[in-house]
């Protein structure tokens, strides 16, 4: 006849596996992918387990935070860092380009020099493809479209932390001119 306490004990199903516990007694994973509302790619979370395993470990989203595991994405975010650090240095260069760079778009104006339509970060990023200079509408920053005539600088944001300013000159068409 079973005991009290033998009766009580439970025992892991076959084949089933404990997973390290961390400080505060939940599991230890590193994350494969970024999860919502728990950490980015290669950070070491504390989960409970049912979580671990019913969720984030079948679906290919962490595995167990072991010395080995920790040790490869450290290296790999080294290594991610340093391409960072030679993106970000290629993006200075691209800036200080920009920055020597004079832009001039034509527009339809009246004699006041107020503009019939407006120029907006589109009309720029076509000047810019002249200038064989490739930058997306996004990278753009106006603070509203440009109505009148005149010179106006431009922010163009490369990177979140590398911005250029370029000089936008609108001038009368050469038609409005003509007539």
């Amino acid at each position: 006849m079973k005991t009290q306490k033998q009766k009580k004990q439970r025992r892991a199903p076959k084949g089933f596996k404990r997973l390290p516990t961390g400080a505060n007694g939940g599991i230890e994973l590193l994350l494969i992918q970024s999860v919502e509302h728990l950490g980015n790619h290669g950070d070491v979370v504390e989960v409970k387990a049912g979580y671990a395993h019913n969720f984030l470990i079948p679906q290919g989203l962490a595995t167990v935070a072991t010395d080995h595991h920790k040790r490869m994405v450290d290296k790999h975010k080294e290594k991610l860092a340093e391409i960072a650090k030679l993106k970000l240095k290629q993006f200075e260069g691209e800036a200080s380009e920009l920055e020597k760079l004079s832009l001039t778009i034509e527009a339809n104006a009246n004699e006041e020099g107020h503009l019939y339509g407006s120029v907006g970060a589109m009309e720029i990023v076509k000047a810019l493809k002249q200038s064989n200079v490739s930058v997306s509408q996004e990278q753009i920053k106006l603070d509203g479209v440009l109505k009148e005539l005149g010179l106006y600088t431009v922010k163009v944001r490369l990177h979140q932390d590398v911005e250029a300013d370029l000089k936008v000159w609108v001038v009368p068409s050469v038609e409005n001119e003509d007539a």
